[in-house]
This record gives structure tokens, C-alpha cells and sequence, in this order.
């Protein structure tokens, strides 16, 4: 782990509840990083389980509607000229705004699970002008099991919550199929609804 990174999570250990929050809606470090540190502080006995959990919901649902106002405001021109300086390339808006506008508003919840369109889905979702408030449900929503997840891991692990990308990998997969599975039902029950409309 780079001295930034640490220094940083230093800093954010030191502003408890508010750490986790700022550190998750501002994305200074890996979200994985944040919550498994938060894990290793409920393990210490400096913060607890459920109130970190608040946190990190909130703060990553914060960080999205963000992304969501500046895909609303900004549109795709702003997008390609300064995604790059939010960690998003050209690539990925391509293929988040590819699954939303086919599949629809569903995808803002099940592509969570996904890493190549996780973060990017919310700008295709603003472009959309998709209602806010179904937006930050389904953000917020795919954000409990992710958070809970982490947290929970480095809790476990305590002293070795560095080693999270290593541990949470068998737990990720399973995510990853159950987010894919959910997608292709989505998927299917969408085009459902379209024929069902033609006839």
C-alpha cells in the first residue's frame, strides 16, 4: 500500500464516522480499500458494524449522484473531455450508456456488481434524465450488499485487512454471477414487456 494511501487513511481514521463518509463519497482511495479499513476499525472497537455500514451507503450514494448531476448537466461533450480526471475513460461510458439506454433504469442497480461499468452506469443514468429518486434507490440499494461485504471482511481480518483483494475474491465471484443473473432476468423481462406492447 503506497504512503498516500496510508496517510490518508490515517486522516480519515481520525474523523471516525465522518472518515468513512467523506472518504467513500469523495473516492480518494479504492472503495474495497475504505471499507475494509472500516472493518478493521470495528474489529479495534473504534466505530460500529451497522453505523459504518450507514456511512459507506450514504457516502458511495452521494459519490454516484455526483456522477449522475454531471452526466445530466455536463452530457456526453463534458464527459469525454474531462472523464479521464474521474478515473472514467471513453471505453467505459461507451459501454455504460451501451446497457442503459438497451436494457433500461435497472441496469443503474445490477451493474454495482459489475467493475467495468460499476461507477460509469450512474453518467448514462443521468444523461437519460432518469428520475432522481428512483436513482439514488437503486444506487443505494446495490450499495448494502457491497458495503456490508467489505466491511464484514476486514472486520475478520483485522491486522491483514490489507490483504482484501486477496480474501474477498471467492466472495466477489458469487456477487458478480447473482448481479449477471439479475441482469439477464431484467433483460428478459423487458423484452417481455416490448413484445407484450407490440401485440
Amino acid at each position: 500500500m503506497s504512503e498516500l494511501i496510508h496517510n490518508v487513511l490515517l486522516y480519515l481514521e481520525g474523523l471516525g464516522y465522518w472518515g468513512i463518509f467523506l472518504g467513500l463519497m469523495l473516492e480518494v482511495i479504492p472503495n474495497e480499500l475504505l471499507l475494509a479499513y472500516a472493518g478493521y476499525l470495528v474489529s479495534k472497537g473504534e466505530i460500529h458494524f451497522l453505523g459504518a455500514i450507514v456511512c459507506a451507503v450514504i457516502g458511495g450514494t452521494l459519490a454516484q449522484i455526483v456522477l449522475y448531476w454531471i452526466g445530466r448537466y455536463g452530457g456526453r461533450p463534458f464527459l469525454e473531455k474531462y472523464g479521464k480526471y474521474l478515473l472514467i475513460s471513453k471505453h467505459h461510458i461507451d459501454v455504460a450508456e451501451a446497457w442503459f439506454n438497451r436494457y433500461g433504469t435497472g441496469m443503474i442497480f445490477t451493474a454495482r456488481f459489475i467493475p467495468i461499468v460499476r461507477h460509469a452506469i450512474s453518467l448514462p443514468g443521468g444523461m437519460a434524465k432518469m428520475p432522481l429518486g428512483k436513482f439514488t434507490l437503486y444506487t443505494g440499494l446495490a450499495l448494502i450488499p457491497y458495503s456490508f461485504l467489505y466491511v464484514y471482511l476486514g472486520m475478520k481480518l483485522k491486522d491483514n485487512w490489507e490483504t482484501i483483494d486477496q480474501i474477498a475474491g471467492p466472495y466477489i465471484k458469487p456477487l458478480i454471477i447473482a448481479a449477471i443473473v439479475l441482469t439477464l432476468l431484467y433483460v428478459g423481462y423487458q423484452i417481455y414487456l416490448k413484445r407484450k406492447a407490440k401485440n
